[in-house]
């Protein structure tokens, strides 16, 4: 510790000072570093990504995605893939967030020609991959997006590409597509809203009229904007899908609200029948009580049990499933650099007064370039006509022409709105011979004629901005609003009566001596998060378990040993559990899952007799069984005393089974030796791309099917790989990836990398031989400036590479096939040397296919089918 009191050395340490000095300096104050970087870190994520700028409603990712696509625009479709990859040039964060961006913003229809599989909205279903979808700019886009004389630029990321600080969008273009961001500490969410009805409070709000704006969504249905607050922070919509009544046993809803899909809603009414909510048809053999018959338009068919209302069951649905739902706008938005909570009429007013100013300024620059043609007609007229070209013939230098020139011109020079330039002067020069022998007065007068026509409109548009906005906005309305009519229809809705269970954040506590659980007893020990709706399963000394709903406070017996949010249906945990029969004194091993109970129903987990205890307990999540070590009682007859045991040596029963007996002596201690392992089987593990990580709720890519033993492969871009564990708290990011799957030994890795000591390429191929977890392994050496530049695991990889042959020589293409040029070697290896100088790009390409002929197995006539023997019977002993 340093202490900041300055002291005088004393004599026998003053030849130290000088190096407690440099020690002092090279000391790092981390006092308020924590602070410092979160702040850092929390204006990145809120300007770069997650929050639109007001001045043309988009976030960073969607601005140079439609930016990258005007560049590639020539009126044709563009593979996604391809615009993904130009628009990587100015977005450093992955391509996964692009795609995503990209495939969100061609599902609204508004800025995107789209061309393939897109997916639907509606469904849920996602796009297809980006190879085989196609886009291009609308119309619309093209039109009211990009004006490169009125954008503003800055240099891209790495400072290779300019990129627009924000794009001249001469349309509310943020309010019709509405956006969903979230940040650190803030979020925002501005609902999209009808191309017509912006328009026309666009053009009110010029007029200085009263206007309103509400929410339209492609799903349509019903909403009622009666708390929407303007779209303000703390407003709220509900919103409804709309429910026909096709007879008194069926009905059919057309269509779904925003942000739900046909399979979530049907879920959502299943699971709401399960509860007893709704009474519909149960599932027969040949119909369903909820058959989904979506195709172009929205249709899912409810079949209602005999005698049921449907008046009351559609009021049900909507009290009970996802045919209704409510929304908190939050309009935030990025103004000046900061984040600003607004409401939807400043953000119509903002965008509408700011695309008056981009018409003025588009108008103003046209009057100069008007203003420009007219003086350069007017200097060229003049210079032919009065024959002042033939009177530089005799100047020897080129000064003395342009003084000529202008000596020429000085007699109208007050006709001219500014200056003659020497720019102007070298320009008249540039006129040749062939111009000035068929110049035509006529043509140059009219010329001049449509020149001043069209300053005069322009200035007269100047003078009348308002008048000249409000037809602006007429002309969109007329070439892009057709077919664009108001979806969801606006109207009040009744409140329905209903028990409202929406779930709350609570803490469970438990007071274990005296037998209390719930989240009013904030003094006691606490025991994990749960809602108002959670049940609690707890296991007492005294063998008995039991499910209650969590409560403020309530008793469920002495001496708890073990309390949790109850799961239902949770195969996967498993409780290992040990008990003192206190009839018999026999110690018994069990483990057993606990799926479905009766609430506040005690179940009697021993044999039932008096006196039976717990000796030993726990939950484990996956179905893990641990070795534990037993130690007897001094005075017990036992040889043995002590031992361990494997709990992986029972199987799982049920909870009501008496278990196996592990001794029939007194038990002195049990302790932990080991934890085990899942002795469940598999468990299928996907990977997030986006997120960067592992989970099993079927997110992103499926990584296959893990077992205790089983590790993940990973190869970064950076050259090393690395073998990890399939934890789901496992980080990965996705940026620095070159290949993630699940670990084969028998898998081969082809790389191609440049090494730098050698300063040549070369390609590889190897199996990893290497077993430690969570270390990284080059496999390019360690060579300061050697890379890699492409990775795969394809059995037959094909790889695309422009290179040079020697310095300066032209770029050539070629494909390499490493497994036809490379043999498997040790991971160590260099590989087979390639002959260039210089690889510009490597890219990955579909693998080669390659036909297998089928072998046919040989079946010896002694082989007997496993189906034809009887299965042994297993038995389960005890221990003693």
């Amino acid at each position: 510790m340093v202490n900041d009191e300055h002291q005088e050395p004393s004599d026998d340490t003053t030849t130290n000072t000088h190096e407690t000095e440099a020690v002092l300096h090279d000391q790092t104050v981390v006092s308020g570093l924590y602070e410092t970087y979160f702040l850092d870190y929390a204006s990145y994520v809120i300007l770069e990504r997650a929050v639109p700028a007001i001045e043309d409603g988009l976030k960073p990712v969607q601005r140079r995605i439609l930016h990258a696509l005007k560049e590639m625009d020539d009126g044709r479709f563009n593979k996604v893939a391809n615009v993904i990859g130009q628009t990587m040039q100015y977005h450093p964060h992955g391509d996964a967030s692009i795609n995503e961006a990209l495939v969100n913003i061609g599902q609204k229809e508004l800025v995107f020609d789209t061309q393939g599989s897109w997916g639907d909205v509606r469904t849920g279903d996602g796009a297809a991959a980006a190879r085989y979808i196609e886009v291009r700019l609308s119309k619309f886009g093209a039109d009211v997006v990009f004006n490169n004389d009125t954008t503003e630029w800055q240099l891209s990321y790495d400072g290779r590409k300019k990129e627009p600080v924000t794009l001249p969008v001469k349309f509310p273009l943020l309010l019709a597509m509405g956006v969903d961001g979230i940040a650190v500490g803030l979020s925002t969410k501005i609902l999209p809203h009808n191309f017509n009805e912006i328009i026309d409070a666009s053009i009110a709000i010029l007029k200085d009229k009263p206007f309103a704006l509400f929410p339209d969504f492609q799903t349509g249905g019903y909403i009622d904007v009666s708390n929407y607050n303007d779209g303000h922070r703390g407003g709220k919509v509900r919103i409804r899908a709309r429910i026909e009544e096709i007879d008194k046993k069926t009905l059919a809803i057309r269509d779904v609200p925003y942000g739900v899909t046909t399979t979530s809603l049907c879920d959502s009414i299943v699971k709401a029948a399960e509860l007893g909510k709704i009474r519909i048809k149960s599932p027969g053999k040949n119909i369903a009580a909820v058959v989904d018959n979506t195709a172009k338009d929205v249709e899912i068919v409810v079949h209602l049990q005999p005698g049921v209302s449907p008046d009351v069951t559609i009021d049900a649905l909507y009290a009970f499933t996802d045919c209704e739902v409510s929304i908190s706008p939050n309009a935030c938005v990025i103004i000046g650099d900061k984040p600003h909570f607004v409401s939807v009429s400043e953000i119509l007013k903002y965008n509408t007064q700011q695309t008056v100013a981009l018409l003025k300024q588009e108008l103003e620059i046209r009057r100069g370039e008007l203003m420009e043609k007219q003086l350069y007609a007017s200097l060229e007229k003049i210079f032919i006509e009065n024959r002042i070209y033939r009177k530089i013939e005799e100047c020897e230098t080129f000064e003395a022409v342009l003084e000529t020139i202008d000596k020429g011109l000085k007699p109208h020079k007050k006709l001219f709105y500014r200056d003659i330039t020497q720019d102007d002067l070298i320009r008249l020069t540039e006129i040749r011979i062939k111009r000035i022998s068929k110049y035509d007065g006529f043509k140059a007068d009219e010329l001049m004629r449509r020149l001043e026509q069209e300053l005069a409109e322009v200035e007269d548009n100047l003078a009348n901005l308002t008048r000249y906005a409000i037809n602006y906005f007429k002309d969109l309305q007329k070439k892009y609003g057709k077919g664009r009519e108001r979806r969801t229809e606006v109207r009040a809705f009744n409140t329905i009566a209903a028990n409202v269970v929406a779930a709350a954040n609570q803490k469970l506590y438990v007071d274990r001596e005296g037998g209390f659980i719930g989240y009013g007893l904030k003094k006691d020990e606490f025991v994990s998060d749960c809602s108002d709706i959670d049940d609690v399963i707890v296991f007492r000394r005294d063998g008995k378990c039991l499910v209650s709903k969590i409560q403020e406070k309530t008793f469920v017996g002495k001496d708890i040993i073990y309390v949790s949010v109850f799961k239902k249906n949770d195969e996967r945990k498993v409780y290992n559990l040990i008990y003192l029969d206190g009839k018999s004194g026999i110690s018994m091993a069990k483990r057993f899952p606990v799926t479905a109970v009766t609430r506040d129903r005690e179940y009697d987990l021993t044999m039932g007799n008096p006196k039976s205890k717990i000796t030993y307990f726990t939950a484990n999540d996956n179905g893990e069984a641990e070795v534990i070590t037993v130690n007897l009682t001094a005075q017990s007859a036992a040889k043995l005393k002590q031992f361990d045991f494997d709990f992986a040596s029972i199987g799982i029963k049920n909870r009501s089974a008496q278990g196996n007996i592990l001794t029939k002596y007194s038990v002195r201690k049990i302790v932990q030796k080991t934890a085990g392992s899942s002795t469940l089987g598999g468990t299928d593990i996907w990977y997030d791309d986006h997120m960067g990580r592992l989970n099993r709720d079927e997110r992103g890519r499926l990584l296959g099917n893990f077992d205790a033993k089983d590790s993940i492969l990973v190869v970064y871009k950076n050259g090393e790989y690395e073998l990890t564990s399939f934890d789901l708290t496992n980080r990965y990011e996705p940026s620095d990836i070159q290949v993630l799957q699940k670990f084969d030994p028998d898998t081969v890795i082809s790389a191609l990398y440049f090494e730098a000591a050698q300063k040549l390429y070369y390609v590889k191929r190897f199996k990893v031989e290497t077993t430690t977890i969570d270390k990284k392994f080059s496999l390019i050496g360690d060579v300061k400036g050697s890379k890699l530049l492409a990775a795969t695991t394809d059995a037959f990889p094909r790889i695309e590479v422009q290179y040079q042959l020697k310095d300066r020589a032209p770029l050539e293409k070629a494909v390499l096939e490493p497994a036809e040029s490379a043999d498997v070697r040790g991971w160590k290896a260099l590989g087979a040397k390639l002959p260039y100088f210089k690889v510009k790009e490597a890219k990955l390409l579909a693998p080669k296919v390659v036909e297998k002929s089928p072998e046919i197995p040989k079946v010896s006539t002694s082989d007997k089918s496993l189906a034809d023997e009887e299965p042994e019977a297993v038995v389960q002993l005890g221990l003693f």
